[in-house]
């Protein structure tokens, strides 16, 4: 293809993470401490304010994790967890050897539902088994219903773990996502709206539970001059040196989320006039999404049977990269099997949704080749 290929969400340097890692290779922090992972540390905490403590993991992934064993999750409790959502925010609760269950999302912010949570929360407690936790996911950088989640929460004294792993940036009533919960869990991985290549971070409110996840994430190494082990332990804790990119990251973030908004509103403005197509936008002024990926829904009954992956493939063929939105966990093979309270508001957005091209990156002229395709589709 003669085009160069754009990507859904590619990394987008701000020109000061080479200095940082150089410093390490300088001085020899290469190991997975050092000044990088505490001035990443005290960067996020600065940003997110709210008196939080971060622990700098490898992954999201680890975050939530890790959060799960801070909260006592053990083999055989369960975690309610959002349905609508990438794997690695269910893949830790088996991990502990808990159960999963799984709960739809409402239609205005595409969020776990808080009538299905307290269904789900109702239903288990009458067969025996409160859940130990509750997984809530601010999709695509859009907060989930923060006051009605945890009201429900609250109401039956179950914690809530915040996977903030899209959303840093994004706002519920000027509150940052990843205050909300009892802990909370970012992502930095390549795709994300900062990167530290790979990389993620555990939220918490207090210094003895950053504490404990620190001493979790490498290896649970006990205070003596030998090796000494009473806890399991874990390989979790980010390098200096990919730290060293997140720190040169933290100083654009502001940039980085005023360009994926403006990427947001381009595609409001190319689909305003284009009937059956939606795009996910915030409900009310209480929510500010950083639109870390801008998605729409596309009505075959409105377009004259144009589906999503009637656009995907169109893309697809100018090189273009789209993607449907998260299949919903509880139609995953892996996890078909454990409970699921709801309707099919997930199912019906895996089936009509389409995430589209938002990196910080574009430029005037990939926008311009997107607006081309999507337009040139629209009009046969």
């Amino acid at each position: 293809m003669s085009n160069s290929k754009i990507w859904l969400s590619s990394p987008h340097m701000g020109g000061n993470e080479q200095q940082f890692v150089q410093e390490a290779f300088d001085t020899n922090w290469v190991a997975p401490l050092g000044p990088n992972v505490a001035g990443f540390e005290e960067d996020l905490e600065q940003f997110l304010g709210e008196s939080v403590h971060i622990a700098a993991l490898s992954s999201g992934t680890a975050a939530i994790h890790l959060g799960l064993i801070l909260l006592g999750v053990t083999a055989g409790d369960e975690v309610i967890c959002q349905s609508f959502t990438f794997s690695a925010s269910a893949n830790p609760i088996l991990y502990q050897g808990a159960t999963p269950v799984f709960v739809d999302s409402e239609p205005d912010t595409w969020n776990i539902c808080p009538k299905a949570l307290e269904e789900a929360i109702t239903s288990r407690i009458a067969k025996g088994k409160k859940p130990k936790v509750i997984i809530g996911v601010h999709l695509y950088g859009m907060p989930f219903k923060v006051d009605e989640i945890t009201a429900v929460a609250e109401k039956y004294g179950i914690p809530l773990l915040e996977d903030s792993a899209e959303a840093l940036g994004s706002t519920y009533q000027g509150k940052p996502c990843g205050t909300f919960g009892a802990l909370a869990a970012l992502s930095f991985n390549g795709n994300k709206i900062i990167t530290t290549s790979g990389g993620g971070a555990l939220v918490a409110h207090t210094k003895q539970e950053k504490e404990k996840a620190v001493f979790l994430a490498t290896q649970a190494r006990d205070n003596a001059p030998h090796y000494q082990h009473s806890s399991i332990g874990y390989n979790y804790r980010l390098s200096n040196i990919c730290a060293g990119i997140g720190r040169g990251q933290m100083e654009v973030l502001d940039n980085h989320i005023a360009l994926r908004r403006g990427m947001h509103d381009f595609y409001v403005d190319l689909f305003k006039d284009v009937e059956g197509v939606t795009v996910f936008n915030e409900p009310t002024a209480d929510y500010h999404s950083n639109h870390w990926l801008s998605a729409i829904t596309v009505d075959p009954l409105q377009t004259g049977g144009k589906t999503r992956e009637h656009l995907r493939l169109a893309l697809e063929a100018g090189n273009i990269e789209s993607r449907p939105l998260w299949k919903p966990m509880h139609l995953q093979p892996i996890f078909e099997k454990y409970p699921y309270y709801g309707g099919n508001v997930s199912a019906q957005l895996f089936e009509d949704g389409l995430c589209l091209p938002s990196g910080s990156n574009l430029t005037d002229a990939e926008r311009q080749r997107i607006a081309t395709v999507i337009e040139t589709f629209f009009e046969k």
